[in-house]
């Protein structure tokens, strides 16, 4: 007997096995079967175009064209989302009983196929590629790499920086692009097609990108603040006759001779610390003080802009970072031209470049160049498998993720042209050394220091609008990936529940990522952001990120996965990229968490220095993450029947298909 499927552009599938051949340990359905090899199998729906997996017994089968083979078989479907094993119980079925459970088979290929068809797509490629840059290219491309840069070695650093992107970075980023196309699903249910008991590593994440979006939302309300504070003809940062002032405010800018001695404070540094975050009004992290309303009112605008940037899915997201992605360079490239015109920009770029190659000696250089490399990338957050499960199935990731983290590291580098000009104009205007100038980092580097050049420069009015316009871009569409990351992660987890609810499920996360921020908005927030940037994503992202190499490489095995790749792409991927996955990553993340883990950071800001009991209370933060992981495996091992080993067998094996289009028919791979 043959069969066609319907688009009639298939191959024939001849069967030689007889329905009478099936017993209780037999795979038996009324369509045909698709047998990969001995430890897969693949059922075909006729009328919908579609295959699904079985278990069991494999049979010998006619071969056909394209690898599989085809047999026959007779049995009812089961009605799960995911099609289990069915089995015959007796071979003398009835023909009322045949052609009942042929409409059933049908009418469950058909849904099943427009459940799989209704996952959204991206408009266009573009949309992808710029939402994967916007995401990866954020407000630590201006400001950290700039500073880690100079810190170690200048020109010199770019050499441990570039073999660890070589390395480590770059093959990581590729990887989650290719599980997250090849898969098409979130952070969470991916797991059940790679390695079920590592699925903790999906609830990790969703927590992290929870306490990412609680502090990392509030550094943009502080640009927003910024931004509305520059609509004057004399930014506010520019004299010492404000009320928030002090009889320490010093403004060298000013055309009366004034001397700078050590009690000094810049005008900008004021506005920063008294104004905005207002950080005299609170003694530390055991006395945060109250909430300050402007910063409140501020935030409360950019969640207000995310919810409706990403409420409806990537094809709304994927239009907005049209401006949010490339607004920046446009931006970046005005300040570069305008710092490079400076009087004096030359000795801040020297400052950059100037290479000490002794600092390659220390191990702390290699270190902070494999963090900033990977960091910066982001891997680890769920977004790349996010935002690549919704790139149709043979999209090229592999020239995505080349394109993509290039254009990343570059931004980095001509960040710190944009940054340097303006120190070294700083230093030449101070009499200074550019040391002197640079000892900001972090936020503090943008919201003072650059702050302070823009308002001693003509045009300043100008300049801090498009600036600060330019931060709050940047922090906008990493926001969106960052939530999209969770968002997907529990809609493919849990698509009963909130598949047709997508707007109200975003709501309730943006309203609970609003109330998580409220500590971050007080007198003493800026401690918080601190202790989170440092202690609640840093090491648990690295875990987490080392765990999820390990299980794709040795678990699901690397042989497969490249073969998934060339499924998708039509080349599987070389010795340098398998050697990268299976060896030289996990070793890139074991040496970064253990660096850190052994010699965590000591935290200070401005003027106080974080007690000890912060570093427990950061540890215990970044803890809460990734302890699903282990939890998850001993419950995945309690609930699995069966022995120890055979537990521990049915919890490293997949245990649900992924649909693969071949053609017009959609094929389920084990």
């Amino acid at each position: 007997m043959e069969k066609k499927a319907t688009s009639n552009e298939t191959q024939l599938l001849t069967s030689k096995k007889d329905v009478s051949g099936c017993n209780e340990e037999d795979d038996c359905r009324e369509n045909e079967l698709l047998i990969r090899n001995p430890k897969s199998a693949l059922r075909l729906v006729e009328d919908g175009n579609k295959v699904h997996p079985s278990q069991g017994d494999k049979e010998e089968a006619a071969p056909i064209s394209n690898g599989y083979s085809g047999v026959q078989s007779s049995g009812p479907c089961n009605g799960m989302g995911g099609v289990e094993d069915a089995q015959c119980t007796a071979p003398a079925a009835t023909t009322t009983t045949t052609t009942t459970t042929s409409a059933t088979c049908r009418a469950e290929g058909q849904q099943q196929l427009m459940e799989l068809e209704d996952r959204e797509t991206w408009s266009k490629k573009i949309d992808f590629l710029l939402s994967v840059i916007g995401y990866a290219v954020d407000l630590g491309n201006v400001w950290r790499f700039p500073y880690i840069c100079y810190q170690n070695g200048g020109g010199a650093f770019l050499i441990p920086y570039t073999i660890m992107a070589i390395f480590g970075g770059i093959p990581l980023f590729y990887m989650e692009l290719a599980l997250g196309q090849y898969h098409r699903n979130g952070c969470i249910s991916i797991w059940r097609k790679i390695c079920p008991i590592f699925k903790g590593i999906g609830f990790a994440i969703c927590i992290i990108d929870l306490y990412v979006a609680s502090y990392y939302n509030t550094i943009m309300a502080w640009a927003f603040y910024y931004l509305v504070s520059s609509f004057t003809t004399e930014l506010p940062w520019t004299s010492c006759t404000n009320a928030w002032n002090t009889g320490n405010c010093t403004n060298y800018f000013s055309k009366d001779n004034v001397s700078w001695t050590l009690y000094s404070i810049s005008p900008a540094e004021e506005f920063y610390t008294r104004q905005v975050l207002q950080v005299h009004r609170s003694n530390g992290l055991d006395d945060l003080g109250g909430i300050s309303w402007q910063l409140t009112l501020c935030l409360l605008l950019i969640f207000t802009i995310v919810y409706f940037s990403i409420w409806k899915g990537v094809k709304t997201s994927g239009k907005v970072v049209w401006v949010t992605a490339t607004f920046p360079y446009i931006i970046l490239f005005i300040l570069l031209v305008r710092g490079a015109t400076l009087p004096g920009a030359w000795r801040g770029v020297l400052y950059y470049l100037k290479p000490d190659w002794q600092k390659l000696l220390a191990t702390e250089v290699w270190v902070d160049a494999a963090a900033q490399i990977f960091f910066s990338l982001g891997p680890g957050f769920g977004v790349l498998l996010a935002y690549a499960s919704y790139n149709k199935f043979h999209n090229n990731c592999y020239q995505d993720a080349l394109v993509t983290s290039t254009v990343n590291c570059m931004t980095s580098f001509v960040s710190g042209f944009v940054i340097f000009t303006v120190l070294g104009y700083m230093a030449e205007m101070r009499n200074e050394d550019v040391s002197e100038v640079a000892k900001d980092t972090g936020p503090s580097l943008l919201f003072i220091t650059y702050a302070e050049a823009i308002a001693n420069m003509p045009a300043s009015t100008f300049f801090a609008i498009i600036f600060f316009l330019m931060l709050l871009t940047l922090g906008l569409d990493s926001t969106f990936a960052g939530l999209e990351g969770v968002i997907t992660g529990v809609l493919d987890e849990f698509p009963h529940v909130w598949s047709k609810r997508r707007e109200l499920f975003v709501l309730g996360l943006i309203i609970i990522c609003f109330l998580g921020s409220l500590a971050t908005l007080t007198f003493g927030g800026a401690y918080v952001v601190k202790l989170f940037e440092e202690y609640a994503t840093g090491p648990a992202v690295l875990t987490v990120v080392f765990l999820e190499a390990v299980a794709v490489a040795w678990f699901y095995g690397i042989t497969q996965f490249c073969n998934d790749v060339k499924e998708m792409l039509g080349f599987a991927p070389g010795w340098y990229w398998r050697v990268c996955w299976v060896a030289i990553s996990p070793i890139f993340l074991l040496f970064v968490t253990c660096s850190f883990l052994s010699n965590p950071p000591e935290l200070r800001l401005f003027d106080y220095n974080y007690p000890y009991w912060t570093t427990v209370l950061g540890y215990c933060i970044g803890t809460s993450s990734v302890i699903c992981i282990p939890i998850y495996m001993v419950y995945r091992l309690i609930v699995t029947p069966g022995t120890l080993k055979e537990r521990i067998l049915k919890s490293i094996t997949p245990e649900t298909a992924t649909e693969i289009p071949i053609g017009d028919i959609r094929m389920n791979a084990v």
